[in-house]
Formats: structure tokens, C-alpha cells, sequence
């Protein structure tokens, strides 16, 4: 199809404002999927996404529709709207000339609403502004009008008024999309440029890439080769989304659609690489993405030592299906061998350890979250890190006195640091007027600054704060939402760093150091958070049939400590009577057995413990 009559186009949102359903709806207008096959949040194709009512991966679909007596072919891309995955739609973003901006009409502009326009903005995409849910009871539809153009400068005939779930105006809303947005620019006789927004890795065929063909067209039985990685592969099928798999003869200038490259090495098809032609390459690589900075990182062990290997052969496939995850290989004297993860938030954290669960059946320990530190080092810590970095090529050198770490294992010693800097984030908060001053509290408390406020209308107001990453990590969302009744909305980013006094808390079981549990805290907060997490781990914990005594450590004080005690066994029971001293003997006997127990008894951490340690009451 000639390019004139291509629009590419996604939908952006906060989460839960209707961005699926209203993708259902544009399949069923179009024909796309036929009412057999046709079931809600069709889209998201994961198990995970369905259960939880959320999008977590971008997913394209390629529509037809006659407007004007002239076909045309529609591509759209429907995106995440948490924050967790706000890479993903940056993504959909570099791959489209315009975008739906959806707003709930009974929730309003929401912290997201804003972080995905902006991104939006950047791209100079094409904004479509539309009000969703426009037939329920409690929907604002006139607030939303103001919120919207203020936000845009638009009038509000511009403004759009749908409801996805009943699909009242939302054929209008289709037909606007070929009237507003500009088709793609290219040309299907130059050398071949597409862009790589996403991929998957299929045991048979090797990576499957998703593209957005920028210029040229690439022919089933092509060879093409990757530029970033130069590894080179054939196209063994070509085709577009619908949303299944749809072979086709080939891809030409701006159409979205896949390409399965034979490539077996996942590391040779990375996300935002480009996609061109072995024989006539292109002299230039596309833009790409910006290189990812994970806010979180925790480590990933598989409880059975032997599945190593399997975790790291998982970790490289979900890597090319989720380019924001890093991870590079950690060994815990408890834990044995497994891997230093990073993502971009406790939700992205979630999601991906259950789809190693699911998707590759691998039983997984997951250690604290914790945030990256920059420890500055004095001159014996230079010169004790500058020793270790000759001994273990592991180890990165000190850039200007300072070293990152990412677990609190790594800190050095007190007496080699000069001070420590923690990430801090800037935060928008998006709530009602009458919740301010519970908000500004709550970000005292967390540490943080508030900086200025912005007025959407009289009604809703923006706070821009500062506050440490870890003060957010912990509970500061559902903190958010218990003070605000449920209707603030939080968007974070990453904004330098900040000196702070933190230090390492340990925790022992059974007398023993749990790697895994080590967390940093603000000094003047230790003793109370080392009570806390006594107190959690104390009511997690299973009992064995020996006393556990749990400590938390600050250096070689101990700050905390409680006791589990032991199942006991009623030793007496077969008494029925005689002499006093037969009871005693028993009882005696028990009790050096059980002391014999406590000196060589193993515990077994469960799961919960470990993100027991984050709770703050």
C-alpha cells in the first residue's frame, strides 16, 4: 500500500483509563477479529496481564478501514501505562507519527497522563486529545475539557468525548486519526531502514524481530544483517500483526510488522538496533532509544543450585523481550551463584520474577530491593579498592574517589568511606486541592522537598517534590493513596543525588548472616527499623524444633533481637504416674537434645521474608 494511505498511531494513558478496551473496540469497527475470537483486552496476549487488569508489554496490530471510499491501512500500538513501564512506551512513541491521549472522565489528568505526553511532545508526534468513560454516572466530563486545554492550548471542539466500553464515538475518534495524523515519510527504493522496537526469541525460528520499516522494504529470503552488533541472519518470514502472526511477500516504508531473522544468539538482536539489508546496507543506523538507568536492583538465586544455568539461558530470552531489565552474574556465600538484576521499579521487579516462574518453571529466591549508592572513598579506601580491582577484574575502578553499589553487601568499610550519595527522583503528584496538606506532610516524612504547585483548575493540583528513590520504594505509593483516599497519582524520574548518612544493617538467623536480608538505612532511623524487622521476621518465620534467635546488627552491635521458640514435644506424656525424678530425667534429656539441635540447625528463609524487611509500620 502506498505510504499515503498508512497511519501509525498509539494510545497513551495512565493505567486503567480504557487504553485496551479502546484497542478492543478499533478491532471490532475495523473487522480485524472476528466476533468468535473476539474477547476483552485481546492485546494482552501474557496470562499476568489479564489476572491483573494491566498492560505490561506494547503490543502492535495492523487494522484496514475504508474512509472516504479509499482503503487504508491502520497501525496501532497499544502501550503500558504504569510508570514501571514507561520505556515501553517510549518505544511505541519512536515507531508511530501520532498518539490517542486518553483521559478517564470520572478520574481526570493523571500523573502518568502527563509523563506520557511529554514523551509524546519530544517525538513531535501528533496529539489526539480524547475523554474516555463519558457514560458514567460520576463522569466530569467539563473539568476534563478545562484540564485538557490548559494542558494542550487546544480548543474543545477538538477534544473528543467516547466511552471504549459501550463504543459510543469512538468511530469518530478512528476517523480523526486518518484526518489528523500525517502519513509515514519514505521511500521503498532506498537502502533498507527499520527500526527494532521490540522482539521475542522462538526456539525453532531464533529472534523474531518487530519492526517499523523507516525506509526501503525487506523481501522474505532476504539476507539482512543487524548494524549496532553486525551479526547477520535471512528472513525467513515476514509479515504483519492482526494479532496473530500474518505472513506477508514483504515490508515496505512505513509499515509496522515482524521479520524472523534465524538469528539463535540473543545478544546479537538488541532493541533499538537497526535492521538492514547484508548486501546493499544502509551507510547510517536509525536513532534508537536512550540508554536505560535502573532505578531498583535485587538478586535472583534459584533454590535448586543446579538450575543455574537455566536461570541465566532465561534471563537472556526475557532480556530480548524486555529490553529495561539488566543483570550481570553474583555469587552469596549462602545463596550460591545467581544474578545482580536491575529494574526500573518494585511492579517490574514483580513481573519479571513471575514470568521466570511461569514461563520458564524455575523456583526463584529474590533478596531485598535496595536502591544504587555512590560511596565516596578516602585515600586508605582508594588505595584498599585499587588493590581489590588488580585482584578481581570483576570489580569496577573508583572515578573520581567514588564507587557504585548496588547491593549493601558491597559497601566498604566505614573507615574507607568519606560519604555516601543516594539517587533522588522528581516526582509530579497529581491530586485533589483538598488533600494538600497531608501530601506535603508525607513528603516531609519521606525526606523530601517540596518544590512548587501548579493549578489544573480549582479543583486539582499538580505538586512538584524531590525525594530519595528509597523513601519512595518502601511505601510511599500506598502511603500516597491512603492519604489522598485513592484518587492521588504519582510520576517519578531519576534527578541526580544527594549526600545521605546511611549505613549497613545485617541481620542474623540462628546466629548466622543472611546475605540475602542486608539492608542499608538512614542512621538516625536504625534502631526502630532494625526492631521492625525483627518483629516482621519473627512472625514469618516457620518454627523448627530448636529456638531461632533473630538479631539485627549495626557493625558488630547488636540493635535487636527476639526469639522464636522451639516445637516441643510433650516428652512427659507416657508418664502415668511414680516417681517425680522420672518426669525431671525426661525433661533433661529433651533439653540437651535441643540444645545439641540449636548449635547444628539449618533455617530455611521463605520467600516472604525477604520483602518482609521493606514494611515500615
Amino acid at each position: 500500500m502506498q505510504t499515503n494511505y498508512i497511519r501509525n498511531f498509539c494510545i497513551i494513558a495512565h493505567i486503567d483509563h480504557g487504553k485496551s478496551t479502546l484497542a478492543d473496540r478499533f478491532l471490532e469497527l475495523t473487522g480485524t477479529v472476528s466476533k468468535r475470537e473476539m474477547r476483552s483486552q485481546i492485546l494482552d496476549q501474557m496470562d499476568i496481564e489479564r489476572e491483573r487488569g494491566i498492560t505490561i508489554k506494547l503490543a502492535a496490530v495492523r487494522m484496514r478501514y475504508q474512509y472516504n471510499q479509499q482503503d487504508y491501512e491502520l497501525n496501532l500500538i497499544d502501550t503500558p501505562g504504569h510508570v514501571d513501564f514507561a520505556y515501553e512506551v517510549s518505544r511505541s512513541l519512536a515507531a508511530v507519527e501520532g498518539a490517542i491521549l486518553l483521559v478517564d472522565a470520572t478520574q481526570g489528568v493523571e500523573a502518568q497522563t502527563l509523563a506520557n505526553l511529554y514523551l509524546a511532545l519530544e517525538q513531535n508526534l501528533e496529539i489526539i486529545p480524547a475523554i474516555n468513560k463519558i457514560d458514567l454516572p460520576n463522569a466530569r466530563v467539563e473539568e476534563c475539557e478545562r484540564e485538557l486545554t490548559k494542558l494542550l492550548g487546544c480548543q474543545n471542539s477538538d477534544i473528543l468525548k467516547i466511552s471504549a466500553k459501550s463504543g459510543a464515538g469512538v468511530k469518530v475518534l478512528l476517523e480523526k486519526v486518518i484526518e489528523k495524523i500525517p502519513a509515514p515519510v519514505g521511500e521503498e527504493n532506498r537502502s533498507l531502514q527499520a527500526l527494532v522496537f521490540d522482539s521475542k526469541f522462538d526456539d525453532y525460528r531464533g529472534v523474531i524481530t518487530f519492526v517499523r520499516i523507516v525506509q526501503g522494504q525487506i523481501v522474505k529470503g532476504e539476507s539482512v544483517k543487524f548494524l549496532a552488533t553486525d551479526a547477520q541472519g535471512e528472513a525467513l518470514e515476514v509479515g504483519y500483526f492482526q494479532p496473530k502472526f500474518i505472513p506477508a511477500p514483504s515490508l515496505k516504508a512505513g509499515e509496522i510488522g515482524y521479520v524472523v531473522t534465524g538469528v539463535k544468539s540473543v545478544a546479537d538482536a538488541r532493541v533499538g538496533d537497526t535492521l538492514t539489508s547484508a548486501i546493499n546496507p544502509a551507510l547510517r543506523a536509525l536513532p534508537g532509544y536512550k540508554h536505560l538507568q535502573p532505578m531498583v536492583f535485587a538478586s535472583l538465586f534459584t533454590k535448586a543450585g543446579d538450575d543455574f544455568p537455566l536461570l541465566k539461558e532465561a534471563l537472556g530470552k526475557l532480556k530480548l523481550n524486555d529490553a529495561a531489565l539488566s543483570y550481570e552474574v553474583e555469587h552469596s556465600q549462602a545463596l550460591g551463584h545467581g544474578f545482580r538484576c536491575g529494574f526500573l521499579g518494585l511492579l517490574h521487579l514483580d513481573i519479571v520474577q513471575e514470568r521466570l516462574r511461569r514461563e520458564y518453571n524455575l523456583d526463584l529466591i529474590v533478596t531485598v530491593p535496595s536502591v544504587a549508592y555512590k560511596v565516596f572513598l578516602n585515600e586508605s579506601g582508594l588505595r584498599a579498592h585499587t588493590r581489590k580491582v588488580k585482584e578481581q577484574s570483576s570489580l569496577h575502578a573508583a572515578v573520581s574517589g567514588a564507587v557504585i553499589i548496588t547491593s549493601p553487601l558491597d559497601l566498604p568499610e566505614s573507615t574507607h568511606i568519606d560519604h555516601i550519595e543516594e539517587p533522588w527522583v522528581k516526582a509530579d503528584i497529581v491530586m485533589p486541592t483538598s488533600t494538600i496538606g497531608g501530601i506535603l506532610s508525607l513528603i516531609v516524612e519521606k525526606r523530601g522537598r517540596h518544590e512548587h504547585t501548579e493549578y489544573l483548575d480549582a479543583e486539582r493540583v499538580i505538586i512538584h517534590a524531590r525525594l530519595p528513590l528509597a523513601g519512595i520504594l518502601v511505601d510511599f505509593y500506598d502511603r500516597l493513596k491512603s492519604v489522598s483516599s485513592g484518587y492521588a497519582s504519582l510520576n517519578y524520574e531519576i534527578s541526580g543525588s544527594e549526600k545521605a548518612e546511611v549505613t549497613r544493617l545485617d541481620i542474623l538467623v540462628a546466629n548466622e548472616k543472611v546475605d540475602a536480608l542486608a539492608v542499608m538505612v538512614y542512621q538516625d532511623e536504625a534502631y526502630a527499623v532494625g526492631r521492625q524487622i525483627v518483629d516482621h521476621l519473627k512472625a514469618i518465620l516457620p518454627r523448627q524444633m530448636f529456638e531461632v534467635k533473630i538479631q539485627a546488627v549495626l557493625g558488630a552491635k547488636v540493635i535487636a533481637s527476639a526469639s522464636l521458640p522451639a516445637m516441643r514435644k510433650d516428652v512427659t506424656a507416657k508418664l502415668y504416674g511414680g516417681d517425680v525424678t522420672r518426669k525431671i530425667k525426661l525433661l533433661e534429656k529433651q533439653k540437651k537434645g535441643k540444645r545439641k539441635m540449636k548449635s547444628l540447625g539449618k533455617v530455611e528463609i521463605p520467600q516472604a521474608a525477604f520483602f518482609a524487611v521493606l514494611k515500615r509500620d
